[in-house]
């Protein structure tokens, strides 16, 4: 135990100590978490409230599968279009209004809290492409740990592309911001993070090989520690950029998921919205692109589908046959996909007996330039693909 740890660090432990449920335990985590002095000192310190709160989570999930005899009623929404964005947020923050202007879904809007009860799906149609948009029914504070259908929506929005939060700037944004941040994290969702590159390849003996142990910031013990803890004792792991050891937790963590994320600062209309939203800006826009609308009057809703387009991550790939016209519509992929991944969206047999594609557009030097399988395209490319 560290010497220098804040009074308020000691209070937290000691309610740690007392508590008898599983959400007590981890809501007593968490403030010591958040209370403990970061330093080199305290550095395992965090890392095991770290590892408690993800076994505690863990566990709280498992008691409510045996509870509800393998789940219960499901709420999730079958992925369609080329990329799944989920709308979420507290009740009443004009979700359904925004679904209603941006897909012209039927949702029911009214003015007062948890008018939709139950996941919404609809498209939206931006860019030659379809978009799955999903209003999710408003979240509450401790939906993480039980409350309400916390953890059903909370599932829902883990299986999403990508999370647009929207927050309502005629009220405090900071304070939504607050409660929906600690929720996401409790339920294992990071926003705007990238996974750290720590590659992990389980082998049948040998032991343990770590590739890049010099990247490791921290006691290698501790690592082989983690690794006992995840039942991992042979495995050749590649550390391919430098961690701290709070991350190469995290890569170890597999009920975390990674995924981008916006803020939609609705009813900027309203009044006081002006210094709620420079608010928000101040706060969060170092982390979060900020997309400022009101739904209600559709200020701004085609810069919107814009940044939900961007969002999404994918790309417009426009296929052609030799000596014809690009066919309509485009097919969308991800960013960064190959020539090979169109190939296999289109057929397996272009995949299985692909020769060679021309490209033309941003990726090439230039037109009809005759690419290989593992070249990477880029939006608006149209490419002829030629098999044997």
């Amino acid at each position: 135990m560290p010497t220098n740890v804040t009074a308020e660090y000691l209070a937290a432990e000691e309610e740690y100590r007392n508590a008898k449920t599983i959400p007590e335990k981890i809501r007593a985590l968490e403030k010591m978490y958040a209370t403990v002095p970061k330093h080199k000192g305290t550095e395992k310190l965090r890392l095991q409230i770290k590892r408690k709160l993800s076994e505690l989570r863990k566990e709280l999930e498992k008691q409510r599968q045996m509870k509800k005899g393998g789940g219960g009623p499901s709420l999730a929404v079958r992925k369609e279009g080329a990329a799944q964005i989920v709308l979420a947020g507290l009740p009443n923050v004009g979700k359904s209004s925004l679904m209603k202007a941006l897909t012209n879904v039927d949702a029911d809007v009214a003015d007062y809290a948890f008018t939709t009860v139950e996941p919404i799906p609809g498209m939206m149609h931006h860019k030659d492409v379809q978009i799955q948009l999903v209003e999710v029914p408003g979240l509450v504070e401790g939906a993480a740990l039980g409350k309400g259908m916390g953890p059903q929506l909370l599932s829902v929005i883990r299986n999403a592309d990508a999370i647009a939060i929207v927050v309502d700037i005629s009220q405090d944004p900071l304070r939504q911001m607050e409660i929906l941040l600690k929720e996401f994290e409790r339920a294992g969702i990071k926003l705007n993070k990238r996974k750290p590159r720590v590659e992990i390849k389980r082998t049948a003996m040998g032991g343990i090989v770590i590739n890049g142990q010099e990247n490791i910031k921290g006691d290698i013990s501790e690592v082989m520690r983690m690794l006992r803890e995840e039942r991992i004792h042979s495995a050749e792991i590649t550390v391919k950029e430098p961690v701290t050891l709070e991350e190469f937790a995290d890569a170890l963590d597999e009920s975390l998921v990674w995924r981008r994320a916006i803020i939609i600062a609705n009813k900027g209309d309203a009044p006081g919205s002006k210094e709620n939203y420079e608010k928000l800006v101040k706060a969060y826009g170092d982390r979060f692109k900020i997309v400022p609308v009101s739904a209600k009057r559709k200020i701004q809703l085609d810069k919107l589908k814009d940044e939900l387009y961007e969002l999404a991550g994918i790309i417009r790939v426009f296929t052609k046959s030799p000596g014809e016209e690009p066919a309509y519509p485009p097919v969308p992929l991800k960013k960064g996909s190959t020539v090979m991944d169109l190939a296999e969206r289109i057929h397996k047999d272009f995949a299985r007996n692909f020769r060679y594609a021309r490209v033309w557009g941003k990726s090439v030097k230039f037109p009809g330039q005759r690419v290989g399988a593992d070249h990477v395209l880029e939006d608006g490319d149209i490419v002829e693909i030629h098999a044997r």
